[in-house]
C-alpha cells in the first residue's frame, strides 16, 4: 500500500484500477492485480 499526494497519475497504472472513497480517504484498488494499492489522506 502506497501513500500519494495525487492519485489520478496511479489510477492510469492498469485499466482496473477504481478510485474509492472509505471513511474520509481516497483509496486506489484493483482486483486483479493486487500491487496497485495506494492511499489518500
Amino acid at each position: 500500500m502506497k501513500v500519494r499526494n495525487s492519485l489520478k497519475s496511479l489510477r492510469g497504472r492498469h485499466r482496473d484500477n477504481r478510485i474509492v472513497r472509505r471513511r474520509g480517504r481516497l483509496f486506489v484498488i484493483n482486483k486483479t492485480n493486487r500491487r496497485f494499492k495506494a492511499r489518500q489522506g
